[in-house]
């Protein structure tokens, strides 16, 4: 396992303590998270190249990192110490552009590429994760124990070949961002209510027994209003990891209108401004055309 944040290093202790527990060689640029990465089962590395010379052919080295050059950088470093047959797992959140070119650039040199789209958060050590696998089926074969341990009960398949696993994961975000924007406008009318003073940790609750709204994104609210009823701790600043924009770009590639993913992708950029230029030369042009009334700043 290359890679030991939140996400990869958590999956490296399910993989060590969960079913049907595996040894790994692990390796993260951070020293100091390799050495708390140690344990039963596990080597560190001192390098990416150096968990190739560790592992004996077939080896199954697994990425875990950030989208984009990351990948590339360490796929460049293992090329010259892996070895047909050799299987190589990108569960990143990559375009599944970058998969399908990487594909074709190690099945040259003989070496299997899969691509798994992994869903679970910080909750997949304990309750399993959902795994989304793009690659050939004898790859996938090979490396189903891992999967299996990995996984929720049934939470784990083959999706289609190298790149299906990261266009079905980028999918399962975009859908992602449009409900956490229906949750989030739903409780903002809730909060703002003039007539009723309503406890949202209260409805939150309420919603996750038998109601049409229920999700594992609901009980994730009724946990935060559980600690900070008003949300008064944290900024409303929602950051995008990339998914959300490929997922729009794909649907105007298709024509398919996907009017809500859109939407809440650009509800996301808003949310990052402290004060909008365009609110504010819209408020000009109110009072330009109509004489209405401004609030200096």
């Amino acid at each position: 396992m290359i890679g030991l944040g939140r996400m990869g290093g958590n999956m490296v202790r399910r993989l060590i303590q969960g079913p049907g527990a595996h040894g790994l060689v692990v390796y993260d640029q951070s020293a100091a998270v390799l050495t708390a990465s140690a344990g039963p089962g596990i080597k560190a590395a001192k390098s990416v190249a150096d968990v190739a010379r560790q592992l004996s052919p077939h080896r199954i080295i697994w990425l875990m990192l950030p989208a984009g050059a990351a990948v590339d950088g360490a796929i460049t470093e293992l090329l010259p110490h892996l070895a047909p047959g050799d299987i190589l797992i990108d569960g990143g959140n990559s375009n599944f552009h970058d998969s399908l070119r990487r594909a074709e650039q190690l099945k040259a040199k003989g070496i299997e590429f899969v691509d798994v789209g992994v869903s679970g958060g910080v909750w997949g050590l304990t309750e399993g994760y959902c795994l989304m696998v793009g690659g050939a089926a004898a790859a996938f074969k090979e490396c189903e124990p891992i999967f299996r341990s990995l996984a929720a009960p049934g939470g784990y398949a083959r999706v289609g070949p190298a790149g299906a696993g990261h266009y079905v994961k980028m999918v399962h975000n975009g859908i992602e961002y449009g409900m956490l924007q229906a949750y989030g406008e739903g409780y903002e009318i809730l909060h703002a209510s003039r007539e009723f003073q309503l406890d949202l940790a209260q409805i939150s609750k309420l919603w996750n027994h038998g109601s049409v709204v229920r999700s594992w994104l609901n009980e994730l609210a009724e946990r935060a209003f559980s600690r900070d009823g008003t949300l008064e701790g944290i900024r409303g600043h929602v950051q995008d990891s990339g998914e959300g924009r490929w997922t729009v770009e794909e649907a105007m590639r298709l024509d398919v209108p996907a009017p809500v993913i859109t939407l809440s992708l650009l509800a996301r950029l808003r949310s990052r401004q402290e004060e909008s230029f365009g609110a504010k030369l819209i408020a000009a042009l109110r009072r330009e055309f109509g004489g209405h009334a401004v609030q200096p700043k």
